[in-house]
């Protein structure tokens, strides 16, 4: 179809939809109902499992051009409907999507899938030395002795050190190096320890310098004192994205000002690398959440006004 030309000189081009030939296997009352704003939607085969989900600011349109990809033949040869969940912006559509895919595992997405693990520092009140942990063995959002966020334990590892190199730390008395009693460390030797393994620093002192250099990782990690919400608002609905410490737990809308914390959740390397540059970067309206406690554990997160 050719652009047309209106009486006042303004030029109407076709839209790729009314010419378009649908797949006559995959429900068209499904397509028809698809909106033209942001979400994530859902190809489901004849028993309603997910085999593809996916997200866009312009949820129809997103779905058209996967119709028209030869390479995703298999796919939608496999696909009976199209459903989808609104949300009202792009963060919630990037969070959505990503919990979905976790939780819903489909066969045709490669990305998002897989929940790994994840590592910090801790260094309880009676301990000295700091140990790296893994999400699988300590709660990352009840645990307040936990600090800093990395990928890997040889990531947590690294940081550990560069922190103790940062802060001229003793590598013997955090756990790093074995040295014999009365004797300095190496980085002692060298000019790059104040001397607590050799009496020249008291072990309370460099124990509160360690704890000082902790929460300085722990601030440039995660640097809200505690859980946020990232609001989004469209057409006059209005969400809010509720995180702690990376984790995406959910999000409120409406009337709706508390969310319950989920029985399962995760510190999600994911939900970090979709909010951290635009957080950085100041492009998100955030709120400050409460944690409501109940038999000493956060249960909910209430909305502050």
């Amino acid at each position: 179809m050719r652009p047309k030309v209106t009486s006042v000189g303004l030029i109407v081009l076709p839209d790729p939809a009314d010419n378009f030939e649908y797949p006559t296997h995959i429900d068209r009352t499904s397509l028809d109902a698809l909106p033209r704003r942001p979400g994530v939607y859902l190809f489901r085969d004849r028993a309603g499992v997910p085999v593809y989900i996916g997200k866009s600011v312009n949820i129809r349109s997103r779905v058209l051009s996967h119709l028209r990809t030869p390479g995703e033949a298999a796919m939608l040869q496999d696909s009976f409907t199209v459903d989808f969940l609104r949300t009202a912006g792009e963060i919630g559509a990037l969070l959505l999507e990503s919990r979905l895919i976790k939780k819903l595992q489909p066969a045709y997405n490669a990305q998002l899938k897989y929940m790994g693990e994840t590592f910090a520092l801790r260094l309880a009140v009676d301990e000295t030395r700091p140990q790296v942990v893994g999400s699988s063995e300590v709660d990352f959002i009840e645990d307040y002795a936990l600090h800093g966020l990395f990928a890997s334990r040889s990531a947590a590892q690294e940081g550990l050190r560069s922190l103790i190199r940062q802060h001229m730390l003793c590598p013997a008395l955090t756990g790093l190096e074995t040295v014999t009693h009365g004797r300095a460390c190496f980085s002692r030797q060298i000019g790059r320890c104040l001397g607590a393994c050799a009496g020249k620093e008291s072990p309370a002192t460099h124990h509160a310098r360690l704890i000082a250099a902790l929460k300085q990782l722990q601030a440039s990690v995660w640097p809200y004192a505690g859980p946020v919400g990232i609001v989004e608002e469209s057409d006059g609905w209005r969400q809010i994205h509720v995180i702690d410490r990376w984790s995406y737990l959910g999000s409120l809308e409406g009337r709706r000002k508390q969310i319950n914390r989920p029985a399962k959740h995760f510190v999600d390397i994911d939900t970090y690398k979709i909010l951290i540059k635009p957080m950085l970067n100041n492009e998100l309206h955030i709120v400050e959440m409460a944690p409501a406690r109940k038999n000493g554990r956060r249960n909910t997160y209430v909305q502050l006004e």
